[in-house]
C-alpha cells in the first residue's frame, strides 16, 4: 500500500466521483481507476460501491478513510520538515521513459545533485508522478492538454526523427510516410502515448494502421511483426533491447518526417533552485547538441504537441 494510492483513495472518497477526483489530483481517469483497483486487491476488500450512476464508500472504505487521512497528514508533515531542513541539498529526482542523454552526470556537471529514478515507466505515468510529487522532473512525452491538466511546465529537450524498419538492408534512401504501417497496441495502460501519436500520424499521412495485442511496439515482437507484415513499419522511440535480425533494415521517413518530442517536465509551482539548475543545464546541452533543431524537410508532430512554437521558430524556450 503506497502513499500515492492512499492519496488517490482519499480524493475519490471526498469527491465520490472518479472524474472530479482525477482532475483534482492531476492524473488521468484510467490511471486513477487502475490505482484504486490495485489498492483494493492489496487490501483484499472493495473500498467503493460503484454503479452506472454513483460512487459511494463501502464499509471497508469508511473504515480506511480516517486512517488514510492521518497517514497522509503525517507524511506531508514529514516531507515539509525534511524539505525545510535539507533545502537545496536534496537531490533532484529525475524520471524517464526510454531516452536519456549519454553520460548524464557529465552533461549536468558535478555541482548538480541528481537522483535518477529506477522506475522506467510509460510517458503518461511519469507525467502523473511528477504532478503528484513522486518525481521532481521527468523526460517524457506529453500533449499540451495533458501538461495543463496536471499543472506541468514543459521544455523541449529533443525532437527525435523516427525511422522505419522493413525487410531488406539499411539505407539512407528515405521512404514516404504514406507508405508506412503503424502499430497500435490494445494495452492502453502501457502504450497510450504511442497509440495517440501513431493514430494521429496515420490520420495525417494515410499510413496504414495494424492493431496488435502483444506489446509488439518494441522488441522481438516488433521485429516479428515487420517480418510478418513484410512492409515498412514506423519505429517507436522506445529503445529496442532486442538485436535486430540481419534480414531487416532501417530507413529514414520523409514527407513528412515524424518527430517524437522529448519534454522535460516539472510542476508549475516548483521553481526550487536545484530543479531550475537541472532544467537550465539540460536545455543548454540540448541547444549545443542541436537536439531541438527540426530537420530541413517537412516534419510532423501531433496537433496538441506543446513544442510546435519552438520547432517552427515562433517562440524560444
Amino acid at each position: 500500500m503506497e502513499l500515492r494510492q492512499l492519496r488517490y483513495f482519499v480524493a475519490v472518497a471526498e469527491e465520490l466521483h472518479f472524474g472530479r477526483a482525477a482532475k483534482r489530483i492531476h492524473i488521468s481517469g484510467p490511471a486513477l481507476s487502475q490505482q484504486i483497483i490495485t489498492l483494493e486487491r492489496e487490501i483484499g476488500a472493495e473500498l467503493f460501491v460503484r454503479d452506472r450512476r454513483s460512487v459511494r464508500l463501502s464499509e471497508a472504505g469508511r473504515a480506511l478513510l480516517p486512517d488514510a487521512r492521518r497517514m497522509l497528514a503525517l507524511a506531508d508533515d514529514a516531507r515539509r520538515r525534511v524539505q525545510r531542513a535539507a533545502a537545496d541539498s536534496v537531490p533532484v529526482r529525475l524520471g524517464y521513459v526510454s531516452w536519456l542523454p549519454d553520460d548524464l552526470t557529465a552533461v549536468l556537471g558535478a555541482a548538480i545533485s541528481l537522483r535518477l529514478d529506477e522506475w522506467v515507466l510509460p510517458s503518461h505515468v511519469q507525467a502523473d508522478r511528477v504532478a503528484e510529487g513522486a518525481l521532481d522532473i521527468a523526460l517524457t512525452w506529453v500533449t499540451a492538454q495533458q501538461a495543463s491538466e496536471r499543472g506541468l511546465t514543459t521544455y523541449l529537450v529533443r525532437a527525435e526523427p523516427l525511422p522505419a524498419v522493413l525487410p531488406g538492408v539499411s539505407s539512407a534512401e528515405p521512404i514516404a510516410a504514406q507508405q508506412l504501417t503503424v502499430l497500435i497496441d490494445a494495452d492502453e495502460s502501457a502504450w497510450s502515448s504511442w497509440n495517440r501519436f501513431a493514430g494521429e500520424f496515420a490520420d495525417a499521412t494515410g499510413a496504414r494502421i495494424v492493431r496488435i495485442d502483444d506489446g509488439g511496439v518494441t522488441g522481438d515482437a516488433y521485429y516479428a511483426h515487420v517480418r510478418r507484415i513484410a512492409a515498412p513499419i514506423l519505429a517507436s522511440p522506445k529503445r529496442h533491447t532486442a538485436v535486430p535480425p540481419p534480414s531487416l533494415g532501417q530507413r529514414p521517413v520523409t514527407d513528412p518526417v515524424p518527430l517524437w518530442t522529448w519534454s522535460l517536465v516539472r510542476r508549475e509551482n516548483d521553481d526550487r533552485a536545484g530543479v531550475m539548475r537541472v532544467v537550465e543545464a539540460l536545455l543548454t546541452v540540448a541547444q549545443r547538441s542541436s537536439w531541438r533543431t527540426p530537420p530541413a524537410q517537412r516534419w510532423w508532430i501531433p496537433a496538441d504537441d506543446p513544442h510546435r512554437g519552438v520547432l517552427d521558430g515562433s517562440e524560444r524556450r
